[in-house]
C-alpha cells in the first residue's frame, strides 16, 4: 500500500473521531429540544429543514467546499436526526 495514502488514512481516522464527538454533542442538544416538544407534529419543522439547507449552501460556497457533498451530507443528517427524534419521542 503506498505509504503517502497510509498517512492520509490515519488523518482521516482522526478526523473521524472529532467528528465522533460533535455527534455526540448534536445528540445531546437533539435531546433537549426533544423533551420540549409537547406532540410527535412538532418533529419536523419543514420551514427550518430549509433555512438549514439554505443556510449551508451558502457557507459551502462561502467556504470553497462542493454545495452538493454538504447538502447530501447534512439532508441524510436531519433524516437520521428526525428518525431518532420519532424514537426518542415519549408523549
Amino acid at each position: 500500500m503506498n505509504k503517502k495514502i497510509i498517512k492520509i488514512r490515519k488523518a482521516l481516522d482522526k478526523l473521524d473521531d472529532k467528528f465522533l464527538k460533535l455527534i455526540k454533542k448534536r445528540t445531546s442538544l437533539v435531546n433537549k429540544i426533544v423533551k420540549n416538544k409537547k406532540f410527535k407534529k412538532d418533529i419536523v419543522d419543514k420551514k427550518r429543514i430549509q433555512i438549514i439547507l439554505k443556510n449551508i449552501n451558502k457557507k459551502s460556497k462561502t467556504n470553497k467546499i462542493d454545495p452538493q457533498i454538504t447538502h447530501k451530507i447534512w439532508s441524510a443528517m436531519i433524516k437520521a436526526y428526525i428518525d431518532y427524534e420519532y424514537r426518542r419521542f415519549k408523549k
